[in-house]
């Protein structure tokens, strides 16, 4: 509240260093009371969310003649899967909100405007996260036929939970972070550190980068599920190319404005040196 009553007084948001920690730690506390919460109602929504998540491997599996089962090696096995995806369910829930706290941190030590646009990353951020783990859950069940495609004629697959809900969430999250990436790049360019046309001279680089990390973050080796996360990132990643742009010409015609102001002022003040 002291620091919201002296913005007029502090527009840049100054703060001692022990402040800064009394903030970090605020921020922090509120990020996990989010998260904890958002783990509590995940616990409820745990056997629904086991059951979608484990639907597409029985559908795959029986579809031709295939028993397939999920399996859990120890007694604490369902225990500790049900904490996994009652976590998982916690951060996708309450991303709005320890994303809301990591921006809240920042915006005291930004300029007015700069807050503003953290304030779009925020707004672009959330939404794209939950997209690209959207985008991940619909893909999951041709993902999962796809794979389980190269059981050999008369096999069984005797999957274990552990081994099958770390890539049902390493599918989710690496689709999610990875749709982050384009907010990274606008940022960056509005932070003054990335212009377009750098973006756009190694373009070949960056495409190629951006494949390798579908093809890395892909939790399995097939093609498909490399072309559903690659696709989306490279539109997005056009998207921000395009935004960057935009963004380059505005601040060249501000700079070029400002160069003629002090321009317009030098020549105004020359014949009054003369006198």
């Amino acid at each position: 509240m002291a620091l919201r009553k002296g913005r007029k007084s502090n527009p840049e948001g100054r703060m001692a260093l022990k402040e800064h920690l009394r903030e970090f730690r605020n921020r922090l506390f509120k990020s996990g009371i989010a998260v904890v919460l958002g783990t509590v109602g995940g616990f409820f929504l745990y056997l629904p969310v086991f059951e979608a998540l484990t639907q597409p491997l029985l559908d795959a599996g029986n579809s031709d003649g295939r028993f397939t089962t999920i399996n859990f090696e120890g007694v604490a096995t369902p225990f500790d899967q049900m904490i996994q995806v009652s976590v998982f369910i916690g951060l996708l829930v309450s991303s709005p909100v320890w994303l809301y706290q990591a921006w809240a941190f920042v915006t005291p030590g930004l300029k007015r405007k700069e807050r503003r646009a953290a304030l779009g990353f925020l707004s672009a951020a959330v939404p794209l996260f939950i997209g690209g783990v959207y985008l991940a859950w619909l893909i999951l069940p041709n993902a999962v036929r796809v794979l389980t495609e190269f059981t050999p004629e008369g096999g069984s697959n005797v999957i274990t939970a552990s081994v099958y809900l770390a890539f049902v969430l390493r599918l989710l999250l690496a689709f999610g972070i990875a749709f982050l990436i384009p907010v990274f790049l606008v940022g960056l360019n509005l932070a003054g550190l990335l212009t377009g046309r750098t973006i756009i001279k190694y373009w070949r680089i960056t495409v190629f980068l951006i494949c390798l990390f579908a093809a890395m973050a892909a939790p399995g080796a097939d093609a498909l599920s490399m072309f559903y996360l690659a696709a989306p990132l490279l539109a997005l990643f056009s998207l921000a190319v395009g935004i960057c742009l935009i963004n380059d010409r505005r601040r060249l015609r501000k700079q070029a404005a400002r160069e003629a102001a002090v321009e317009a002022e030098v020549d105004t003040a020359t014949p009054v040196d003369k006198l």
